[in-house]
């Protein structure tokens, strides 16, 4: 949809689609109060800036909604289709796949959370060396780490809402 559909569009039209862009609450009724935009660059800069003040319980909301790295999202809806074209990088090599698993496995027992990047345009062996630098971060570190990985996601996603 352009912008000038954005604008116009009902709530309950764009909820779904803002929620699979950024799966909390208080992100999409944030870009919801921000209409009409006069254009793509505010939309994004009223996202941006909601983001940045996710508490870390939405944090934690956001992340549920995206699988692990290497694992193919299923269904046929909107954040699905994405997560498996975002993930596209990873490939089928059977030996990179098992070693992101067991790097999933490890930064879930550290963290207590799924390990997300921003994975557009990386490629399996790029996921895999961030996944085990960070597996090096304290709490606090990788906690900023995950709310910046977020964000880029949440963005690129809105891009694809608004193009």
């Amino acid at each position: 949809m352009d912008l000038q559909e954005f604008n116009s569009a009902p709530d309950d039209r764009l909820r779904p689609l803002l929620a699979a862009c950024c799966d909390v609450p208080r992100w999409v009724d944030g870009i919801l109060a921000g209409r009409p935009y006069g254009d793509v660059e505010a939309l994004t800069q009223t996202a941006d800036k909601v983001s940045r003040e996710l508490d870390a319980s939405e944090v934690e909301r956001a992340l549920a909604a995206h699988p692990r790295i290497g694992d193919r999202a299923s269904g046929a809806g909107t954040e699905a289709a994405w997560s498996r074209n975002e993930q596209s990088g990873v490939g089928d090599d059977p030996e990179v796949r098992a070693a992101l698993a067991a790097g999933n496995r490890e930064y879930e027992e550290r963290f207590g959370r799924v390990f997300l990047i921003c994975a557009t345009g990386l490629s399996a062996q790029e996921m895999l060396t961030s996944l085990r630098q960070r597996l090096t971060h304290d709490e606090l570190a990788e906690a900023a780490v995950v709310q910046e990985e977020l964000r880029k996601i949440a963005l690129l996603r809105l891009a694809k809402v608004v193009s």
